[in-house]
């Protein structure tokens, strides 16, 4: 089985990429997506938490796609004088995931492999990290930062909403929509990109992933 055909498994698993969809007692819970269910948008007119959640799951989603079907050295490859990896954006996102949403959302500790860093000395460790990760590794090392993200979403929206409030380790209130916003702008920055590498590795190109959008729904 090729890593593409993993990773669209464990998207059906929603383990990686897919969106939310509400319980009846108001939480979330991811919904599966693959090529023929296509990707998840935010809805064209929708409430402010389907648009938020809708447009992070779409940023994952695509994502993943430039990240998907390629070998490690494919993984390592780099665009002209930067040193930017497929591999290093998979890391420093997931990386990004549990510092936004484990750590400064649900105050929990930074789980491995980042609590075994010192940040104080090796600012930028998870790019370089990464050149020695296998495709395996930095792949389910982001799709287990995306599923605490998840799971810590969930539940400060069913205690809060959007207007909730957590504090940074250093004492900083910040909202969670505030938080999802920061966190639309990572991967926004970044897919772009991946846009670039990927098209440098084997020509893949293209906005979105395969199949056709659909409308990120809480019901």
């Amino acid at each position: 089985m090729s890593w593409g055909d993993q990773l669209l498994r464990s998207e059906r698993e929603a383990h990686s990429v897919g969106a939310y969809v509400a319980r009846s007692e108001g939480r979330f819970t991811p919904m599966p997506h693959d090529h023929e269910q296509g990707y998840p948008e935010p809805p064209a007119v929708g409430d402010e938490v389907a648009t938020l959640l809708g447009s992070l799951e779409r940023q994952r989603a695509t994502l993943a796609w430039k990240c998907a079907d390629l070998d490690a050295a494919g993984l390592r490859a780099s665009v002209g004088a930067s040193s930017v990896t497929l591999g290093g954006l998979l890391k420093h996102l997931a990386y990004m995931e549990d510092i936004n949403f484990s750590r400064d959302l649900a105050g929990r500790d930074l789980p491995p492999p980042w609590n075994a860093v010192d940040w104080s000395t090796e600012k930028g460790w998870e790019w370089r990290s990464a050149f020695e990760d296998t495709p395996e590794e930095l792949h389910a090392l982001w799709g287990d930062a995306v599923a605490r993200s998840r799971s810590a979403v969930t539940d400060a929206l069913a205690e809060g909403g959007l207007d909730g409030l957590s504090s940074t380790p250093g004492g900083k209130a910040q909202s969670l929509r505030r938080l999802l916003v920061d966190m639309i702008e990572e991967y926004a920055r970044h897919t772009g990109h991946a846009d670039l590498i990927r098209e440098s590795v084997d020509g893949r190109v293209g906005e979105d992933p395969p199949g056709k959008p659909y409308p990120y729904q809480v019901r």
